[in-house]
């Protein structure tokens, strides 16, 4: 970890894009760089400002792991002082989303796997943490995003960790459950990841995939699986898709596509509900893959985003190409650039992607 900094960094949570990733994104900074922060306006943008339940877990699964102290830490609090010891606590840990509001919560198990990833692996040590919330939910990544892209590519520049999954959590109820294993890595090292150059990817050689059907009948899994494969079949490349079912405390319904270019993975997954074909459901995975993989870039819009946090730790400059500049990759750059860990350029391309280069700050 860095030095205590005397100061508060005061961080607008309204800025720009105005949603839960500035908490993210600002925590584990300040967990990283032992800053204190005070964060303003959380997430005023959104119809319900405030504090939520998988945002109120990052922000005090950070605090476990940083020694830091909190204020403002509790449900639709709009600001939070986030105070770092300078005392890291090393052992394992385990969080659970539900803990966080009084009935339970299916909030995201994985927004707050990627809030701590950073500050553990700074720690140095050997580490394990088990988070306990929804693996397979709206409108955040889901665990198979997490392991089978975020974090394979954050291996292939040298990041020790593995994801596992324990158990499905679909909305409403959640109670999925993941452990992230971390290994050693250089402690107190400010750098301790490889730059990242990802201009082309290549051609496409493989996608993989999963269609998960969780307490529903076998044949909801298939079929999702049989619309991929018809989807993708003029591709004329080899598309495995397993099919499993599952048990869950919630029903669910889910299909992942993990695309594989010749310098480069992406990921697209559909999510069912109530009411919705299953042919529907993997008709939403394909058109996501099929709009990406009509474009140039190398890195998915949310691989972009979630891509620039790491590179603020790699030992030289990184350059990416994407396939859009979304407000989510402009405020997270923002955000960043408050803490003064990286300058960070964008810029969009004649054909509409986008070209990022993160510069870190030493």
């Amino acid at each position: 970890m860095f030095p205590i900094r005397s100061e508060t960094l005061i961080i607008d949570g309204a800025h720009g894009e105005g949603g839960g990733q500035i908490l993210r994104t600002a925590v584990s900074l300040a967990a990283i760089t032992s800053r204190l922060l005070r964060i303003e306006r959380i997430r005023a943008r959104r119809r319900v400002p405030g504090l939520a339940a998988q945002h109120l877990t990052a922000i005090r699964a950070a605090a476990v792991v940083a020694g830091a102290t909190l204020r403002g830490d509790m449900l639709g609090s709009e600001t939070l002082n986030f105070y770092p010891t300078g005392l890291p606590n090393l052992g394992n840990h385990e969080f659970d989303v539900a803990e966080a509001r009084e009935g339970g919560s299916s909030g995201a198990a994985t927004l707050v796997l990627q809030t701590i990833a950073l500050p553990l692996a700074l720690l140095g040590k050997r580490c394990s943490v088990t988070i306990k919330g929804g693996t397979h939910v709206p409108w955040s990544p889901s665990y198979d995003y997490c392991e089978s892209v975020w974090l394979e590519v954050l291996r292939g520049l040298k990041l020790k960790a593995t994801a596992q999954l324990n158990a499905w959590g679909f909305f409403p109820a959640g109670r999925g459950e993941i452990t992230l294993q971390l290994g050693d890595t250089p402690l107190n090292c400010s750098a301790f990841l490889e730059p990242m150059s990802a201009i082309e990817r290549g051609d496409l050689t493989v996608i993989h995939g999963r269609a998960v059907a969780a307490n529903l009948p076998a044949h909801i899994a298939h079929r999702m699986a049989e619309r991929a494969h018809a989807l993708l079949r003029p591709l004329n490349i080899p598309v495995v898709i397993k099919t499993e079912r599952v048990r869950s405390v919630s029903p669910g319904a889910w299909i992942f596509l993990k695309c594989v270019y010749e310098n480069a993975v992406s990921g697209f997954g559909g999510l069912g509900r109530r009411g919705k074909l299953s042919e529907r459901v993997a008709e939403d995975a394909v058109t996501d893959f099929m709009q990406f993989h009509r474009s140039s870039a190398a890195l998915d819009s949310h691989l972009a985003d979630q891509m620039l946090l790491p590179l603020c730790f790699a030992k030289g400059a990184s350059e990416f190409t994407c396939a859009s500049v979304t407000r989510h990759l402009e405020t997270n750059a923002w955000v960043i650039e408050q803490f003064k860990a990286a300058r960070i350029d964008i810029a969009c391309r004649a054909d509409g992607t986008g070209h990022v280069k993160v510069t870190p700050n030493r």
